[in-house]
C-alpha cells in the first residue's frame, strides 16, 4: 500500500523529512573604543665638572666640561636650562673658607656662548640617551688668596 505524504498530517510529514520548522535568530551589536593616552617622558643627569689644580698664582684658564645626558620620548622636544648656582654674585663662583673663584659655563667648545640663567638650548627626543656637553672656563686674572676645594653646585633644568 502507497501513502502520499499529502496524507499524513503536516507535522508527521516535516519530521519525517528531516526538516526542523525555522526559528529566528535575534542578535544586537555594540560598539566600545579602544584607546590608550601616551605621555611625553623626559629625563635628565649631569657629570661633574672637575677643573684641574691651579696655584694661587695662575696666569692662564682654567678649562673643564660636564656631559649632561638627556633622555625624552621620540619627538619630544625639550629645553635645557642652567641655574646660576649656589654662590651666584653677578658671575657664578665656587666658594671655600668664605672666598670665592668666579667661572663661566659655555654651550659651545669655542666658550662663546655663556650659558645664562636666562638662556636655553633646545633638541628633540628621539627615545635614547642624548649626550650634550657643558663647557666650563675658570678666566685666568683672578686674585685667589685661599688654598682649598672650592665647589658650587648649578641646576639643570629640562622643560618638555
Amino acid at each position: 500500500m502507497r501513502y502520499s505524504l499529502r496524507a499524513l498530517p503536516r507535522a508527521i510529514a516535516i519530521s519525517l523529512l528531516g526538516i526542523a520548522p525555522a526559528t529566528q535568530a535575534a542578535s544586537n551589536s555594540a560598539n566600545f573604543d579602544v584607546s590608550i593616552q601616551v605621555n611625553a617622558t623626559c629625563a635628565i643627569s649631569a657629570s661633574n665638572m672637575t677643573f684641574s689644580s691651579i696655584t694661587t698664582g695662575t696666569t692662564s684658564n682654567t678649562d673643564a666640561t660636564s656631559t649632561l645626558t638627556v633622555n625624552c620620548s621620540n619627538g619630544t622636544p625639550y629645553t635645557i636650562s642652567m641655574g646660576n648656582g649656589a654662590n651666584f654674585s653677578n658671575v657664578r663662583r665656587m666658594a671655600w673658607g668664605g672666598s670665592y673663584i668666579e667661572y663661566t659655563l659655555y654651550q659651545d667648545n669655542s666658550r662663546s656662548a655663556q650659558w645664562s640663567a636666562t638662556s636655553t638650548k633646545s633638541g628633540t627626543g628621539n627615545g635614547a640617551d642624548q649626550s650634550i656637553t657643558v663647557y666650563g672656563r675658570v678666566p685666568s686674572g683672578q686674585v685667589i688668596t685661599n688654598t682649598g676645594s672650592y665647589g658650587d653646585t648649578v641646576v639643570a633644568t629640562i622643560t618638555y
